[in-house]
């Protein structure tokens, strides 16, 4: 599984003109399932993701988590952070999770979430999704399975 986390200060996401998903002050999180992940490493890299210290506290130290400052969370799917770039020019995408097994766990990812953080949004799994965003910093932090999970 791979993370993108981009602390924002309002995020959105639309699809077919419509908004699926919209949040204040948080995380904008692009979720990325590969073949090998189950329930048990979303729980581990969800409660990874929450509990990081990437907001300021009252000293301007990096010091909060997004529980700390009540923070939104918004999930995206995004497939494309399995892309395999290493031959040629087009992107191959066979390590990314089959399309069933994505939507499972990313659906599970939101759901368990949602027993932490009070206000979960997402986009359509598998949609032509447009993001906005304003990036708050800009601090972007990349979680990987591979590394945090063993």
């Amino acid at each position: 599984m791979r993370m993108v986390i981009q602390r924002v200060k309002h995020a959105s996401v639309t699809v077919d003109g419509e908004i699926t998903g919209k949040i204040g002050q948080g995380f904008l999180v692009l979720l990325g399932i590969g073949p090998d992940d189950t329930e048990e490493i979303v729980e581990k890299m969800a409660d990874k993701m929450m509990r990081l210290r990437i907001f300021s506290d009252e000293n301007d130290k990096i010091n909060r988590s997004l529980s700390d400052v009540d923070g939104e969370l918004l999930l995206v799917s995004q497939f494309t952070l399995y892309a395999d770039c290493r031959k040629g020019n087009r992107p191959s995408f066979v390590h990314a999770a089959p399309p069933a097994q994505a939507e499972a766990l990313y659906e599970y990812c939101k759901a368990y979430c949602r027993r932490t953080i009070p206000v979960v949004e997402s986009g359509i799994f598998g949609a032509d999704m447009q993001v906005e965003l304003l990036n708050d910093g800009p601090f972007t932090v990349v979680l990987d399975s591979d590394e945090i999970v063993k």
